[in-house]
């Protein structure tokens, strides 16, 4: 018997034969994340750690352009104190540790470009399968000037060590989807969207039939093994980045669609 759905506008919710699916519904947005969809997801999370007939959850982005674009941007012109940006990566930690902690096998289906936030989502899958057009990274040194949090750090570090993730943050690229499968961003590279969506199930149909025990323990003993700092650890240099001029230049500029003006204050 099929689950309740609970689906808002922007994240569309549901389970079917025991596999969730979320999906990230504004791709008008490029599917870019608003405050209420984090914390939707986090909920989801929840749900599923309390729901034994799930067995695995697909997570996808509306249409063939992105995954997930990371945060509305046009939410933080509401930032006007340190504790705001302490605050919102504070969020951002529980959000996704409450993804990376879920008790079943996790799964990104990844069409299109997959940055910022929508990358640090994608981190925290146990599975990642994109598509030809798949681009994913962290492009914030040329857009906002901020910075990523403490937990999406450590992520990146613990997939691909830490000289490529400077690499991908120095240089503010976007990795293609056979670079990305050469790193570990993606597990796997599939033509294009159809064949991602049937990839997609047959994956989580598989890690269903499984011992769910198994891989529970196993991914809870992964996530224990890998080292995170934690917020006290960060917070000096969250304030770095969210209290420059630099951040409000790139917020401002990337808003406007022009090139920002970094003054390194």
């Amino acid at each position: 018997m099929n689950a309740p759905v609970t689906s808002t506008e922007d994240l569309i919710y549901s389970v079917e034969d025991g596999i969730a699916r979320l999906t990230f519904n504004r791709p008008q947005a490029r599917n870019a994340l608003t405050f209420a969809m984090y914390e939707q997801m986090a909920a989801i999370c929840e749900t599923i750690n309390n729901d034994r007939s799930i067995k695995a959850m697909i997570l996808t982005g509306a249409g063939d352009k992105a995954f997930a674009s990371g945060t509305d941007i046009s939410q933080f012109r509401a930032f006007k104190t340190a504790q705001d940006a302490l605050d919102y990566e504070a969020r951002i930690d529980r959000v996704l540790g409450a993804l990376e902690a879920c008790r079943v096998p996790t799964i990104a289906a990844i069409a299109g470009a997959c940055t910022g936030g929508g990358a640090g989502i994608a981190a925290c899958c146990d599975i990642r399968i994109g598509t030809e057009t798949t681009r994913m990274g962290f492009p914030i040194a040329r857009t906002l000037g901020n910075c990523l949090s403490m937990s999406n750090i450590s992520r990146l570090v613990s997939l691909v060590g830490p000289a490529r993730t400077k690499d991908l943050i120095f240089r503010a690229r976007l990795v293609e989807a056979p670079e990305a499968l050469a790193l570990g961003l993606l597990n796997e590279v599939v033509p294009d969207v159809e064949a991602l969506q049937r990839r997609a199930d047959e994956t989580a149909k598989l890690v269903a039939s499984h011992a769910p025990i198994t891989l529970e323990v196993t991914k809870e003993a992964v996530r224990r093994i890998r080292r995170t700092l934690t917020r006290d650890e960060g917070e000096d240099l969250i304030l770095r980045a969210y209290m420059s001029e630099d951040f409000r230049e790139g917020m401002d500029a990337f808003l406007n669609k022009r090139s920002p003006n970094w003054k390194g204050k």
